[in-house]
């Protein structure tokens, strides 16, 4: 069975689809290479920010104030670090997840002092807040149309054994998704990058919705959908992924798979500024490609991964010759 990854941005205004795209696959590309793996591979990008922003940012305006600069582009100087995480900082975030759980989150996924998460999520996040509470011009939920462009992706390529790569407010889309779609769809991966997934606000939301659905929720579960592996890729300066550990949050399913979570040094800077958040940072660490790699050449024999190595590096050689 032939194999695919798709994408999922996050948060956010985005450069015009094509132009992202790009960038996403240069930054698999970089991470494969960083682990020493530049195998090809096929890509599609679930692009949502035209749904919320008609207008995309544009890599040629120069003036910072405009409302569609670009801030932050893609940059091949985004180099993979081996830096050990910070443990001080890890037993920090580990007491804050303890503080938040008690917080706002009970047992039963409902919510303590209900309108201060709504408050953070209106004033943070507001594309967010447009996810769970707005309608579209056509009338449905905002979420239902950002939902439908995933599932028609993951429907379209239901045949082919998939890597679903999901970043920051994609996360919460997939899990979505994956969690309460009806039509028939397996992913064999799935890859979750500076995910929020594991904040009481977010985990609330996903209990509710269940509720409505199923009736009662005991516990949040990985997707029965994933068949194989879900791996979150979090950096302890990433604020949005502040709950960076995944595993204490969502049990498994019944085929025993659930979340297998990394630190990371996400390494994006542009003009020395460093953003730990940034997907490009994320899918060019070696760790990302051990993973990519992993995915693509799976099930192949040892003849085809040579060729399929081979290749790959030929490959990225007539690009670099012909860019």
């Amino acid at each position: 069975m032939s194999k695919i990854i798709i994408g999922i941005h996050g948060l956010g205004n985005k450069p015009p689809r094509n132009l992202l795209k790009q960038w996403w696959v240069k930054s698999i590309q970089s991470g494969l290479a960083a682990a020493g793996h530049p195998v090809p591979f096929r890509f599609e990008l679930v692009y949502w920010a035209d749904i919320l922003h008609p207008k995309p940012l544009d890599p040629n305006i120069a003036e910072k104030k405009h409302p569609l600069f670009l801030k932050e582009p893609f940059s091949p100087d985004t180099k993979n670090v081996d830096k050990r995480p910070d443990k001080k900082r890890q037993k920090k975030l580990d007491y804050i997840e303890k503080q938040l759980d008690r917080l706002f989150l009970n047992k039963d996924y409902s919510i303590n002092l209900a309108g201060i998460p709504n408050i953070i999520i209106k004033h943070f996040f507001k594309d967010l807040a447009i996810y769970y509470s707005s309608r579209h011009m056509g009338g449905q939920l905002v979420r239902d149309v950002i939902r439908q462009r995933l599932l028609d992706v993951l429907v379209k390529y239901r045949k082919k054994n998939i890597l679903l790569l999901a970043h920051s407010m994609g996360t919460i889309i997939s899990y979505d998704v994956l969690v309460n779609a009806q039509e028939d769809f397996t992913v064999d991966t799935f890859v979750t990058m500076g995910s929020p997934l594991g904040l009481p606000i977010m985990q609330n939301k996903i209990a509710v919705e269940q509720k409505l659905k199923y009736g009662t929720v005991l516990s949040l579960k990985t997707p029965e959908r994933v068949l194989r592996h879900w791996y979150n890729f979090s950096d302890l300066g990433d604020i949005i992924s502040l709950n960076y550990n995944l595993a204490d949050d969502f049990d498994p399913n019944s085929k025993g798979i659930h979340p297998q979570d990394f630190i990371i040094n996400n390494n994006y800077k542009i003009q020395n500024i460093r953003n730990p958040h940034k997907i490009y940072g994320y899918l060019c660490t070696s760790e990302a490609g051990l993973i990519f790699y992993d995915f693509i050449v799976r099930d192949k024999n040892r003849v085809m991964k040579k060729l399929y190595e081979w290749y790959g590096r030929l490959d990225m050689f007539s690009r670099s010759i012909w860019s």
